[in-house]
């Protein structure tokens, strides 16, 4: 039997192995999987060799950290992408308070904006930048933004504490939050999650103003907006600002002691304020101090005495904001113009007309003229400090007797003082600008300005005898009486206003026409039309001190009205002009007329109601009006130097009596003498009331003011004037009431008039009619009841 052939040894493993099943072939991962998950297989491949029990815990910690990374690549990106709309213009943009000056260049108080004082890094003091750092962020100038070692370090001590008391926000991210509304409202219904999310998108932000201010100059930009956009409590904003508050003094002047305990207060402003415990403030103090002493900024000797060194804060009594009728006129005005010429509003230097001095002299002088009155025995009314005395969660609106006072420099209109009131923290009621008050006698001088622009003359003769039925247009049965209950014969025109005279007044006022007396009233500055009634030539209607003020003007100015103005020029933050005050002046009146009336206002502070200006101090030149209405309830005084024009009101708010012969001269006046002394020591001097008028001579009536015809010569009516240029009557304007067939006097023909007037000077009281030279009794207006108006 042939032996059977040998079987390949190769060939049957082969057929071995295709008979048994075959094992699945291992893919490679997929590309995708590759790309996003490569740290975990690059880190398991890594620890592939560890042994199998090393292996697992490894991989387990190793995975939860690659998966944190995943998760903070994300969440990194999701910020930053938030982060982006943020604009990094807007950290150095702080609103801040408008400063505002008066003319001396005092600072008188700040409006709008925050309360704040933006500065340069290097006015701030060397101990504060080193408190800050040592309290706040030791590690600023070597981080980025966020300073990871510092959120470690909180970590380890939170864990350590149990509670959560350990921050890590640096400057950086203060200034972040600061600076832009990082709360999302989508997250409101959690306060815990809204926080988180708050603190990553500062972390965000911190990265995206790190990379705007870069460097080491960037480094000090960022410590300088810090600095200024700081918040230290009671609504200050900014290191300058609050070391004004707390110390009076700037910011570059700090002591160790005062730095250290402003950089400590930082974390609870309001809790740890000087001003609400000045206990916790040292304890704030001192461990700030502890804190440089181990960053190595100061020695432990230069600690412990600034540790001793007393804490002296502004005392309590200055803490309080006193609001100020300056003030207040001036914000009006400032809200106009801002609206006016389109500027926004905070950061403004606001250069104002007011004089801080005289200002705080027509208060002070206001305040103790009526405190005098409401110590006067039997004084019937509520006296301010009976006011005070109550308690003070219940005061009513004061009641007492007030009063209020502008002045205005003559020659430009600008308003040196506004005092609207006793106090404006008491009473914010301006009456100044607000208080719409019966002007009375103060008025009359307009009423003669008027007649005078129709040719009435100072030495026209006028009746002071009782008014008749149907003298007077309009007036109906309306009969004014004076109040002395005594009538004169015919008088100069220029008695009447001396002795204040209604009966002649409202003649006077006739003779001008009514019309014309309302358009010479709005000519002048009163801003609400004069009444056309009768009644309204003694002043029965109202007016603001500030009007009265600005209208009287025209005496001392000849004519011309500079349209008052309380704000000179403003300037931005960066000094440049936004706008600059160009009031133009024009002509109120004949400057002519005008020289006339303050002729006459001369004789009332000389020899008229306003004479007892002279015994109460004040001798300067000076013209003005006294003014006092029905019972007492207004008293008024309106006058002038050559420099300054100053109006006074006195009365209670609810109009009624103030005090038995509460008149002009007894309540206003001494309060003016008080304010024009002040300022005449201050350099605006009251010199003689000069004139560049030219006039001229001729002969005229005393009945009419007309030119003197042969009629007037033989009636002994004739007299020789000096007339201003510009209203001396044309040369055919002929007295009427003596027409003597209309010849005109030959005025280089000796005149037979006995009363010659003489030459004309601005310093020369102007001569009158001979009238009863003893003391003169200031007039108190007629009742002044409402009269029917008769149709022509």
């Amino acid at each position: 039997m042939p032996n059977p052939t040998p079987k390949d040894p190769d060939k049957s493993a082969d057929k071995r192995s295709s008979n048994r099943k075959k094992a699945p072939e291992s893919k490679p991962p997929a590309l995708g999987t590759v790309v996003l998950f490569w740290p975990f297989l690059l880190f398991h491949g890594l620890i592939k060799p560890l042994p199998k029990f090393l292996r697992f815990p490894v991989r387990f910690f190793g995975d939860l950290g690659i998966a944190g990374l995943y998760v903070g690549l994300i969440m990194g990106t999701f910020y930053y992408a938030r982060a982006q709309p943020f604009d990094m213009a807007k950290v150095a943009e702080m609103p801040q308070r408008t400063i505002v000056y008066d003319r001396r260049g005092e600072e008188l108080g700040r409006i709008h904006g925050e309360k704040r004082d933006v500065i340069n890094i290097s006015d701030v003091s060397q101990h504060f930048i080193f408190a800050i750092l040592a309290r706040e962020d030791k590690r600023f100038y070597k981080h980025h933004g966020v300073d990871w070692v510092g959120v470690a370090r909180a970590m380890v001590e939170n864990f350590k504490r149990r509670k959560v008391d350990q921050g890590a926000s640096t400057l950086t991210m203060q200034l972040a939050r600061n600076s832009f509304n990082l709360k999302s409202k989508w997250l409101d219904f959690s306060p815990k999650l809204q926080e988180l999310d708050r603190k990553l998108l500062e972390a965000a932000v911190s990265y995206r103003i790190e990379s705007a201010y870069s460097g080491d100059e960037g480094k000090q930009e960022i410590l300088q907006h810090y600095l200024n956009r700081i918040f230290l409590g009671h609504n200050i904003r900014g290191l300058e600002e609050a070391s004004r508050t707390y110390f009076e003094k700037s910011a570059k002047d700090l002591t160790l002691s005062e730095s250290a305990l402003l950089a400590g207060i930082v974390r609870g402003p309001n809790a740890f304020s000087p001003f609400k415990t000045i206990d916790g403030a040292k304890r704030e103090r001192d461990t700030t101090l502890d804190r440089m002493v181990a960053e190595q900024f100061i020695t432990q000797e230069e600690a412990d005495t600034a540790k001793k060194e007393e804490v002296n804060i502004r005392p309590e009594w200055r803490r309080t904001f006193h609001h100020s009728y300056a003030m207040d006129a001036i914000t009006r005005e400032l809200l106009r113009i801002l609206e006016e010429e389109n500027i926004e509003m905070g950061g403004l230097k606001v250069t104002t007309t007011i004089d801080n001095l005289i200002q705080k002299k027509a208060e002070e002088a206001l305040d103790a003229k009526l405190r005098q009155v409401e110590r006067s025995p039997g004084y019937p009314h509520q006296t301010r400090s009976k006011w005070k005395d109550l308690p003070e969660g219940d005061r009513p609106p004061p009641e007492y007797l007030q009063g209020s006072v502008v002045a205005i420099e003559n020659l430009t209109g600008a308003v040196l003082a506004v005092v609207g009131g006793r106090n404006a923290d008491e009473s914010k009621f301006n009456r100044a600008l607000q208080g719409r008050r019966q002007i009375g006698s103060v008025f009359k001088p307009f009423v003669y300005l008027a007649a005078f622009d129709e040719g009435l003359r100072p030495d026209t003769l006028i009746s002071d005898g009782p008014l008749y039925r149907g003298e007077i247009k309009k007036a109906g049965t309306w009969s004014p009486q004076n109040s002395d209950g005594k009538y004169g014969g015919m008088m100069p025109a220029a008695t009447g206003l001396i002795r204040s005279r209604n009966t002649m007044s409202v003649r006077v006022g006739n003779k001008a026409g009514i019309d014309k007396v309302a358009d010479t009233a709005l000519s002048v500055g009163f801003e609400t039309p004069m009444p056309k009634s009768p009644i309204s030539f003694l002043g029965s209607w109202e007016a603001t001190t500030y009007e009265v003020a600005s209208a009287y003007t025209v005496f001392p100015n000849g004519g011309t009205r500079h349209p008052p103005r309380i704000i000179d020029e403003i300037r931005d933050r960066e000094g440049n002009i936004l706008y600059k005050a160009d009031a133009v002046p024009y002509e109120a009146t004949r400057s002519g007329s005008a020289w006339s009336v303050s002729k006459i206002l001369r004789e009332v502070t000389e020899r008229g109601t306003a004479a007892s200006v002279k015994s109460l101090g004040f001798s300067k030149p000076c013209g003005g009006k006294t003014g006092t209405t029905n019972e007492y309830r207004d008293a008024w005084f309106a006058g002038y130097t050559s420099s300054i024009t100053c109006a006074v009101w006195v009365g209670l708010d609810t109009p009624k009596k103030t005090i038995d012969r509460g008149y002009g001269s007894t309540l206003a006046l001494p309060v003016w003498v008080e304010v024009m002394k002040t300022a005449d020591k201050l350099g605006y001097k009251a010199e003689g009331l000069k004139s560049q008028l030219s006039f001229v001579e001729c002969r005229l009536c005393r009945e009419s003011g007309k030119r003197a015809t042969n009629g007037c010569e033989l009636d002994g009516e004739a007299y020789t004037d000096n007339v201003p240029a510009d209203i001396v009557p044309a040369e055919n304007d002929l007295c009427p009431i003596h027409p003597a067939k209309a010849l005109a006097v030959n005025e280089d023909a000796p005149a037979s008039e006995p009363m010659r007037a003489t030459p004309v000077d601005d310093e020369a009281p102007m001569r009158a009619q001979p009238v009863d030279e003893g003391p003169i009794q200031e007039e108190e207006e007629a009742p002044l009841k409402a009269i029917p108006v008769e149709e022509e």
